[in-house]
């Protein structure tokens, strides 16, 4: 008999403090709902879901510790509960194509793993109301930092296993611990986090009143100030940054670079050390990739070479540097930190400069921060590993580090990063032949091999919108509901960097 040693129920109870916390975030929406006149029904009846169940669950608690495996436990359960919660005002509202249980479970996990992939077939105010699109909108907000980082902060009982729990949630391969106490830690991060998501309300807002972005009023700068920063995507407007003034999408750019760069770093330079951020070997990475494929595609797209069509629906790109700029840098800087917004439909775009996009979503912002996908500093690691590989193989005596920043990489470090970008590879490889299959038993869906690549690792990725039917002014509400719930499995297990719940699944996991 095989003797199971992972507590489980302190896992559960975890599980349901977090539900207990977060059933007071519809408070939100539903103060807005009672402003604007809408139906706050939804928002009561999940605030009283959240709060109810996390109470049942807190009471199977065994009282024993946290150890590594019940916080592995904790952390793949916690990301598939709280978005399960997060169906509710969408099934309890009723309205529209997330009326349907699988649809509301894909736009629930979809905004808190910060995907930004949507099923909703009509976004607009008329159609759900302020305060179910501020909903949508909050959930990005609320994973975009990790919600167990927000229950660490918070919560002093998770204080103990805090360490545990933030390094096998926060994206990237390591969190720093920046305080003596890792509770502190995830109090300054989540200030950062919120700080940011406040200036970026500011300015949004701000340029509105200054005359030079009309269409960004008050709830419209709150609203994308709440999927910028944790790199989300969701808008309240169908064509997303289209729908907004050359200025206002030059500030957005501004702010995805942000959310998409390693929190730790703001920490140094609020305490006084910004050689910390300028002189870190990611961040200055990150910045060249942005800038060097941000270049290339500006460069196809000036030319004329990036744009397919008639010159109606080209505009008037070809040969004018600034919207080339714009619009080149600003999908670049959308698709690497994985925020998803779209400031023109690139399903437009030549299948050439698709490519060059494609290459982008496998990239991700730094550790640390809000961004999905790889990571840029794996792919640093991968390039020095490269790099050491063909060094010794010239001198085959030779002893050569692995450095970051002046410091040695330990091995086991460079092993689990070429283990997750292998596992991470492979299963996007895997996603694409399945959901390209499964493609064909809808008729009008039909994928080409490059627009199943762009949806597997959209997904995966938490990127956001892909190419063809699931472009950025479209949906991906036409696939079966069986690629829908795969789909919702590849944004959980992104979200928490594919090992976290593999290793769960494994036998190992619950024996001795």
């Amino acid at each position: 008999m095989v003797n199971i040693r992972v507590d489980y129920r302190v896992s559960l109870a975890y599980v349901g403090a977090v539900l207990e916390y977060l059933g007071v975030t519809p408070a939100f929406p539903f103060v807005l709902a009672l402003y604007y006149g809408e139906d706050p029904l939804p928002f009561v009846v999940t605030s009283f879901v959240m709060i109810g169940s996390g109470a049942l669950l807190k009471r199977v608690d065994s009282g024993g510790n946290l150890g590594n495996r019940e916080a592995f436990l904790l952390v793949s359960l916690a990301w598939l509960v709280v978005p399960l919660a997060g169906t509710l005002p969408y099934l309890v509202a009723g309205t529209g194509t997330v009326a349907q249980p699988v649809n509301a479970l894909f736009e629930s996990m979809s905004g808190f793993t910060t995907t930004g992939a949507t099923v909703l077939g009509e976004i607009s105010i008329e159609r759900h109301g302020h305060a179910m699109l501020l909903w949508r909108q909050l959930t990005q907000w609320l994973g975009g930092m990790g919600i167990l980082v927000l229950m660490v902060a918070i919560l002093p009982e998770l204080s103990v296993g805090g360490a545990q729990v933030m390094n096998q949630e926060a994206p990237g391969p390591s969190l720093e611990k920046l305080t003596p106490r890792i509770q502190e830690t995830a109090r300054a991060l989540w200030l950062i986090y919120a700080a940011f998501t406040g200036l970026a309300a500011a300015v949004y807002y701000g340029l509105h009143l200054l005359g030079v972005a009309p269409n960004m009023g008050l709830y419209n700068a709150v609203a994308h100030a709440l999927t910028t920063l944790p790199t989300g995507g969701f808008s309240p407007e169908a064509r997303s940054a289209e729908a907004f003034s050359p200025a206002l999408q030059w500030a957005m750019m501004a702010f995805m670079i942000v959310a998409g760069t390693n929190f730790a770093l703001f920490w140094y330079v609020s305490k006084g050390e910004p050689r910390r951020l300028v002189e870190n070997t990611e961040f200055r990475s990150y910045l060249l990739t942005i800038a060097g494929i941000g270049a290339l595609v500006t460069a196809t797209l000036f030319a004329g070479i990036g744009l397919a069509g008639t010159p109606a629906n080209v505009g008037t790109i070809p040969g004018n540097l600034e919207p080339a700029l714009r619009q080149g840098l600003f999908q670049v800087i959308a698709i690497v930190t994985t925020t998803g917004y779209a400031s023109m439909d690139f399903n437009k775009w030549h299948p050439a400069a698709q490519t060059i996009l494609l290459f982008a979503f496998f990239l991700g912002g730094s550790a640390g921060s809000a961004a999905g996908s790889i990571k840029i500093v794996r792919w640093v690691v991968v390039k020095k590993a490269v790099d050491r590989s063909l060094y010794t193989s010239a001198h085959p005596d030779a002893v050569v580090p692995i450095r970051f920043d002046g410091t040695a990489v330990d091995e086991t470090a460079v092993r689990d990063v070429f283990v997750f970008v292998l596992l991470f590879l492979g299963l996007f490889a895997v996603s694409t032949i399945l959901l390209y299959l499964d493609s064909f038993r809808t008729p009008d869906l039909s994928l080409t091999g490059l627009e199943a690549m762009s949806v597997a690792i959209a997904t995966l990725g938490n990127v956001g919108p892909g190419f063809g039917p699931v472009g950025p002014m479209n949906s991906f509400l036409g696939f079966t509901p069986a690629a829908k719930l795969y789909m919702i499995f590849l944004m959980w297990i992104g979200r928490l960097e594919v090992l976290s719940v593999l290793v769960i699944l494994t036998p190992s996991f619950w024996r001795r």
